[in-house]
């Protein structure tokens, strides 16, 4: 039979501290609840560009409407949603008088339809989308001369939302 020496059984003691020590610790812990906040953050947008495509000339007093329709840049990185575009004449705009004895040309010569409800997402790029339904015509005011609206050239001013 062999014998035990001072020093082997020093070792199997460590040995044996060193797994119930790692065995404390595997089951020295305590339990708790928790609560935690933190945010999200979105992007935002541009605002996007309404482009006139038509090409508008020859109006005169009477005549008939011409078409105005278009589409749009949208530089946003998402697509955006257009509900409505309209169409105004700059406001104050007046011509030039040609002819100072005749009043001068200004919006009240003018009538505008608005476009057509566009309703729609516009994806992101250049010229994407599109809207019409939109005239504008030269009325005729036969109580005024309207020589200074020959040859002008109409500042219109389109807005969405």
């Amino acid at each position: 039979m062999r014998k035990f020496s001072l020093k082997k059984a020093a070792v199997v003691g460590a040995a044996g501290v060193i797994v119930a020590s790692g065995a404390g610790v595997a089951f020295a812990y305590w339990t708790a609840n928790g609560t935690g906040t933190g945010t999200a953050s979105t992007g935002t947008t541009q605002g996007i560009t309404v482009n006139q495509t038509s090409t508008i000339a020859g109006l005169y007093p009477g005549g008939a409407a011409a078409g105005l329709s278009g589409n749009f840049d949208n530089t946003n990185a998402s697509k955006v949603f257009v509900n409505q575009v309209s169409v105004a004449i700059k406001s104050g705009w007046s011509s030039s008088l040609v002819d100072g004895s005749k009043p001068a040309c200004t919006a009240s010569d003018f009538t505008l339809v608005q476009p057509a409800a566009t309703q729609a997402e516009i994806a992101s790029g250049t010229a994407v989308g599109s809207w019409g339904g939109a005239s504008i015509a030269l009325n005729d005011n036969p109580s005024a001369n309207q020589d200074n609206c020959k040859g002008v050239s109409v500042p219109l001013v389109y807005t969405s939302n």
